[in-house]
């Protein structure tokens, strides 16, 4: 069954993808779309950086900052589980919320009332234009999947998770589980 792109849905890399800093091996986790175009954040390419790092006045903790994609990297944008907290929040599917009050999500991290397994922050999004991405489907750039997991997206922390999707999309994808990121290095 071929999937249509709804907001919630998985965006797994085509192996054929080879080459893209952002999206070789990457797993998007689509936060809208729409007719004007589409928005996501790559769960699993986890940067050298921590929220200490680029808040200031955030001195303890150690919580990672992922490539959320291309687009906007001079900004930090994020998912959560918590909606009841962040006011202004949107809900992606059941579940997961994106945005929200982000200066009271960094005072609740601080205060110990949002724990690190219930937030995950991104440098940047991954954006499409309008019937970008229906094009980048057609052109094998991307597989959509259902997003079965919610809640435990945001443990995701590395490139076994697209290794892992690849897996459970059946059929020839499998066989890719194991190759290695660049062929050039066999």
């Amino acid at each position: 069954m071929i999937l249509t792109p709804t907001k919630g849905h998985l965006l797994i890399a085509e192996p054929s993808v080879l080459g893209d800093v952002s999206f070789n091996r990457s797993v998007i986790l689509l936060a809208n779309h729409n007719k004007e175009g589409s928005v996501g954040f790559i769960l699993n390419k986890p940067l050298d950086v921590t929220l200490c790092d680029l808040i200031e006045g955030v001195d303890s903790c150690d919580i990672p900052i992922y490539n959320g994609g291309p687009v906007e990297q001079d900004n930090i944008y994020f998912i959560h589980t918590v909606p009841e907290l962040l006011e202004g929040s949107q809900e992606i599917s059941s579940g997961i919320y994106w945005g929200g009050d982000f200066e009271k999500a960094i005072d609740l991290i601080l205060n110990k009332k949002i724990s690190t397994d219930s937030i995950k922050f991104f440098l940047g999004y991954s954006g499409w234009a309008s019937h970008q991405l229906e094009e980048e489907l057609e052109e094998h750039t991307w597989v959509i999947q259902k997003n079965t997991s919610q809640v435990e997206l945001l443990k995701v922390n590395d490139q076994a998770f697209w290794r892992d999707k690849i897996i459970e999309l059946g059929g020839s994808y499998p066989i890719w589980s194991n190759a290695p990121e660049n062929p050039q290095y066999n």
